[in-house]
Parts: structure tokens; sequence; C-alpha cells
């Protein structure tokens, strides 16, 4: 099994993003603003990749899709089919444990109107190769997104022309790993009904029978 780190506290590879929570360490001292580490053990089965945490969701409270809408729709999906138990509170002290699951992020760091650069993009891809790297027991990985589609397959070293991405989609790639798709579970996504709670639901239990 691979080495793994989460970022530093002061990760300084994005200036931009760097520059940002500083500025939310002035302004929103109590939230987390700091690079937010994964959920969940390196024993996962199953691997989901958001895009970057939500300022007052994730990077308010330090767990990846806590305190916004989009860890309502995921966690309470999760407990459904039987990869999480326990409460989910919006909080990271609610007791939700995940079951074969880990959660995380293409880019570590809140940023700038939810919209990570290219260039955030590729820096933070190195703890996403490591990541992907340090769980010897993963067989899926579920992309919330594109940029989170194509973050996976750059860490993998694929090229993202030969994957499409699409809700719903499934992708045997040559390791051996499952990458699925999802439009990922946002408010606005679902608002726009480009994503239901039941198509979310649907492209989630279509990898169940992946993880057994």
């Amino acid at each position: 099994m691979a080495a793994f780190h989460d970022p530093d506290r002061d990760c300084a590879l994005c200036p931009r993003l760097a520059a940002f929570r500083e500025g939310n360490r002035g302004a929103l001292p109590d939230f987390h603003n700091a690079p937010v580490p994964a959920f969940g053990g390196l024993d996962a089965r199953l691997l989901v990749v958001g895009l970057a945490p939500g300022l007052r969701g994730a990077n308010r409270t330090g767990r990846p899709f806590t305190g916004d809408y989009a860890g309502d729709l995921l966690y309470a999906t999760l407990l459904k089919f039987g990869l999480a138990e326990g409460h989910y509170g919006r909080e990271p002290s609610d007791g939700l444990r995940l079951k074969g699951v880990r959660i995380t992020n293409a880019v570590r760091c809140v940023p700038p109107e939810n919209k990570p650069e290219t260039t955030e993009i590729r820096q933070c891809n190195a703890f996403l190769k490591a990541e992907l790297a340090a769980l010897p027991a993963l067989r899926a990985v579920l992309s919330l997104g594109s940029i989170s589609h194509g973050a996976v397959l750059q860490a993998l070293g694929l090229r993202k022309s030969a994957y499409g991405f699409a809700h719903g989609a499934q992708h045997r790639l040559p390791n051996g790993l499952l990458l699925a798709d999802s439009y990922h579970c946002s408010r606005y996504n679902t608002n726009t009904g480009r994503l239901t709670p039941a198509m979310f639901e649907q492209a989630l239990a279509g990898l169940l029978p992946h993880l057994r």
C-alpha cells in the first residue's frame, strides 16, 4: 500500500486558493478554513470523488459534503443502500460512519464561487493520485461531475477522451477499477432538474454488485 498524506493546513500550492483561505480565516474564524481531508478509511471498496469543498459546507465543518444540500442527498443515499450507518446531522460530531466507502474531493480547498481553475485541479491532483494508490481494497470510483471524472482519469494516467463522462455511465479501467459517473448532487443540479434523487440513487445502485 502506498503512503498517503493530506495537504498541509497551510498548503501553498495554489496561490489563489491560499489567499482566499486566509481571507476566510479572518472573516469566518469559526470555520475549518483549511484543506478538507477525506472521510472514511483506507480499506474502502468505493471512493466517491466530488469537486471541491463548499464555502459554508465542508469548508465550515472540515468533513467532505457535510453542512450543505449536496451532503444531504449524498449521505441519505449512502444510508439507504447500507453504505453508511448512524445519523447524518450536518456536523462531523453526528456519529455517522461509512461502511466500505471513502469520500474525497478533486480539489481540497474551497475555491472562490465554488469554481476551481484548471491549474488548481492539476496542482491538487497529486493528492488524489496518492490517495487512489493507498486504497488496496478499492473496486470502484464514483465521480460526481465531469471535473471529478477528469481528475480521476488524470490521477490514473489515462486519457479523458477514451472515457467520456455521462450520468450513469460505467467504465472498466485498465487497472480493473470501475469508474462510474453521476451529475454532482448539488442544489443547483437538483433545483434545475438535471439530477433527481432517483437518478442519483440509480447511479449508486448500479455500483453495488461491484462492491461485494
